[in-house]
């Protein structure tokens, strides 16, 4: 089990009963978890000679967020369409099929490095910048 899972675990064992029935649908409540899961918030797969880029994690936790960005090797990162926060069920976050498929295609092996911007619903930004393996690059 991952470092980051291990962490998340034990912060919601040790969370109040009530906030664990949260429907995480905002910054407050999202914020931590993507604090904790930063090194799965992108990922890139080689399948039939493309990289698809997946952004399912940021989709998974996607209310709470206003919005986010995706750069490509170092290009400005560009608005990455979210599906909307189905607040009229019963788990808001989930990735409904009319939602759309959560990843990108690209070039076989042209990606190198991301940059992912995510833009809060509290009108805070965060900013990470991982290579082609997730692993985070300093700024």
């Amino acid at each position: 089990m991952s470092r980051e899972l291990s962490v998340l675990m034990l912060a919601l064992a040790l969370l109040p009963s009530w906030a664990q029935a949260a429907p995480f649908t905002t910054a407050a409540e999202v914020k931590p978890i993507l604090a904790a899961t930063r090194a799965n918030w992108v990922s890139v797969r080689e399948y039939e000679g493309q990289d698809l880029l997946y952004v399912t994690h940021l989709w998974s936790w996607r209310c709470g967020l206003d919005g986010m960005r995706i750069g490509i090797n170092g290009a400005v990162p560009v608005i990455w369409p979210m599906p909307p926060c189905h607040e009229d069920q019963a788990a808001p976050n989930a990735i409904l099929p009319e939602d759309g498929l959560p990843y990108g295609v690209f070039p076989l092996g042209s990606i190198q490095q991301i940059t992912i911007d995510v833009f809060y619903d509290d009108r805070t930004m965060e900013t990470l910048r991982v290579d082609r393996a997730g692993q985070p690059i300093s700024p």
